[in-house]
């Protein structure tokens, strides 16, 4: 039975996580870290993660940006593997990413998603033979009307899926309206919808002539990243330091 301390255990995702290895076979919560009480957990909880005494396998980390480098500096202290969701990082926190995977394994993606990490995989086969043909590229990504970041990240992922295939060829549109001017070949438009409580829809559009191929990825709630995160930490458990993503997942 892999041992998971859930940090940020009483937020949504970590109570979905919660909710999601209480049944799980394989892997169990036996500790959670949150600064906010008032939620009940049938393991015990901690206001700091330093604080924790109890022993696991691997960190699940649903927090906030400003937690981050305590979850690092507990993890690399102690050697415990870490899945790292918590997004909005500065610079200086992902090169901490980077150091912390010296001492131990970290796992951090775009997104905890298994089917939008197939589709990056699926991207960078497709888009050499298809950009080759003289399709233009366009990704629209729709999200929840409190989503604060425009365009989401998960669609400058799939962005940079294509354009490492084309050694950075492509150049990232995100507004036409202040020019009066064709689509430059190597164009990538990236597209932002706000609104209602639309968990990620991200559609990438592959328009030739006459034909036009759509990669479309759905989430109709938050447990698909939670799924995935439970996924990663399966994975990530006894794997040596190292950085890690969600292609190491899905193989």
């Amino acid at each position: 039975m892999i041992r998971v301390l859930m940090h940020g255990c009483n937020g949504r995702m970590g109570q979905m996580i919660v909710g999601l290895l209480k049944d799980d076979a394989e892997a169990e919560v036996v500790a959670g870290v949150d600064a906010f009480d008032g939620v009940s957990n049938p393991f015990p909880v901690f206001s700091r993660i330093g604080d924790c005494d109890v022993k696991a396998d691997v960190v699940i980390d649903f927090s906030n940006a400003g937690a981050v480098d305590g979850v690092l500096d507990y993890c690399a202290d102690t050697k415990t593997p870490v899945v790292l969701c918590t997004t909005g990082l500065s610079d200086e926190q992902l090169a901490k990413v980077e150091e912390t995977a010296k001492e131990t394994a970290v796992l951090k993606s775009a997104n905890m998603s298994l089917g939008i990490n197939l589709l990056l995989k699926l991207l960078k086969e497709a888009a050499p033979i298809l950009s080759g043909a003289g399709f233009d590229i366009e990704i629209v990504e729709k999200h929840h009307n409190q989503k604060l970041d425009a365009p989401s990240g998960t669609a400058v992922a799939l962005a940079d899926a294509i354009n490492e295939t084309e050694n950075g060829a492509y150049t990232y549109v995100y507004d036409r309206s202040q020019v009066r001017q064709k689509r430059g070949e190597k164009e990538l438009g990236i597209s932002a919808v706000r609104g209602g409580t639309i968990v990620g829809d991200h559609d990438v559009i592959f328009a030739g002539t006459d034909e036009v191929i759509t990669f479309e990825h759905r989430a109709y709630s938050r447990a698909v990243f939670g799924k995935g995160a439970i996924q990663a930490a399966k994975f990530l458990a006894g794997k040596p330091a190292g950085r890690y993503d969600m292609s190491d997942v899905i193989g």
